[in-house]
């Protein structure tokens, strides 16, 4: 193997998530350019026997384990020279006991966002791919960024493509920022046919292999409600320059219009290896085994007008977004409860959206204050809470 060049520099990689859909992409990309990645720390929530067989195809010393329960799984199948961590503080453990250049946070959920503060304080530069960290707390964990001089970088593919079409462009700039949305599973089904929609049919999505709970938020267009958010701080643009349009081949990942009136796109096919390596690589391009586009063979590309009134995740969405404080932490936590609920068999699919909105009416928030990360912390468990209840009382 050949030694980096001085400006490629090879990136000490902590993968928290290491056992999900992200984090085995990211560890595909780092096959794939082993000179430019080194693989450093390795998290799981209980995956133990993929985690030991991914700390030892690439020699990991420092791995975490989220899930005590599974500890003993772990342990035996390591070698004894690897230092585990264990508990609920295991993530922040890892990432202060291993010298990173970068953390990929790739946990579904709040789980990320300790972590993710405690990276930036360890000078890290961020990789993200849980939008829950950036929704909840996107000023809080931005201004930190600013502070200590570290960047966050978007791993979504979404963010990513619109962070490769602004290149540090001033915001001032930016018309809209433009999410695309495959629409999911029910793009095309009339409203009648929604309500009654299924566990089973939620879970097909037209595109993307991903977890459970962001396959049914993509049905819901909940997911793409959180990444308006999300794009809110991490571009630094208002709520009203962030908009949706549906695309359901998912080759144009996201575009930027710019106040002259031009739209930057970025396109490729639907593999999230793509995000991974360029926040990994940037500002490099870095030549890999992944499949180019093939112009002739996509024929047609489609878009249309997502349908809010059918899908109300959006429009509840903008609304967090505009009014911020804490309400973006009681969207995100409220749709959490109810699509665990949904998934158990509890909540019919629209009840999902419709217990968000009825936690976020009773949620009290003082839209002219900057939410302290203690507040933003509980208003989620708040609207844990009152999420619940309304499902008791439903």
């Amino acid at each position: 193997m050949s030694a980096p060049r001085p400006s490629e520099k090879r990136k000490r990689l902590i993968i928290l998530g290491s056992t999900g859909s992200i984090g085995t992409s990211a560890l595909k990309v780092a096959r794939d350019i082993p000179d430019r990645m080194e693989i450093v720390g390795l998290a799981a929530a209980r995956s133990a026997s993929d985690l030991a067989a991914q700390a030892i195809e690439f020699g990991v010393k420092h791995v975490a384990l989220t899930d005590p329960a599974a500890l003993p799984d772990l342990g035996s199948a390591l070698p004894e020279d690897v230092r585990v961590h264990s508990g609920g503080q295991a993530l922040v453990d890892l990432i202060r006991d291993v010298k990173a250049d970068m953390v990929l946070i790739a946990i579904v959920g709040t789980a990320g966002l300790r972590p993710a503060l405690t990276a930036i304080e360890a000078g890290c530069d961020l990789a993200i791919a849980s939008k829950e960290i950036l929704v909840m707390a996107g000023q809080i964990v931005m201004e930190n960024a600013r502070r200590r001089g570290v960047s966050v970088l978007p791993v979504d593919s979404e963010h990513n493509a619109i962070f490769q079409c602004l290149e540090n462009r001033d915001p001032a700039e930016v018309s809209r920022l433009i999410l695309t949305a495959s629409g999911g599973p029910f793009r095309s089904w009339p409203n009648e046919r929604i309500a009654a929609a299924t566990l089973a049919e939620a879970l097909k999505h037209p595109t993307w292999e991903m977890g459970r709970k962001i396959t049914i938020d993509s049905a819901t267009l909940f997911n793409k409600g959180l990444e308006m958010i999300e794009a809110r701080w991490l571009f630094n643009v208002p709520m009203e320059r962030v908009d949706v349009i549906v695309h359901p081949q998912s080759i144009i990942h996201s575009m930027v219009e710019f106040i002259d009136g031009s739209v930057l796109a970025q396109l490729s096919h639907s593999d999230m290896c793509f995000p991974i390596q360029y926040a990994v690589t940037w500002p490099q391009r870095v030549k890999n085994s992944l499949r180019p586009l093939d112009f002739a063979a996509l024929k047609q590309l489609e878009f249309e007008a997502p349908r809010r009134a059918d899908f109300p995740a959006i429009d509840l969405a903008v609304h967090a977004g505009t009014v911020g404080s804490t309400l973006p932490a009681v969207y995100n936590a409220a749709n959490e409860v109810a699509v665990a609920a949904f998934i158990d068999g509890r909540l019919t699919f629209p009840g999902i959206w419709q217990t968000v909105a009825r936690t976020m009416d009773a949620h009290r928030v003082d839209s002219g204050s900057e939410a302290t990360l203690e507040a933003i912390l509980e208003a989620d468990a708040w609207a844990r809470e009152k999420a619940t209840s309304l499902l008791g009382s439903a």
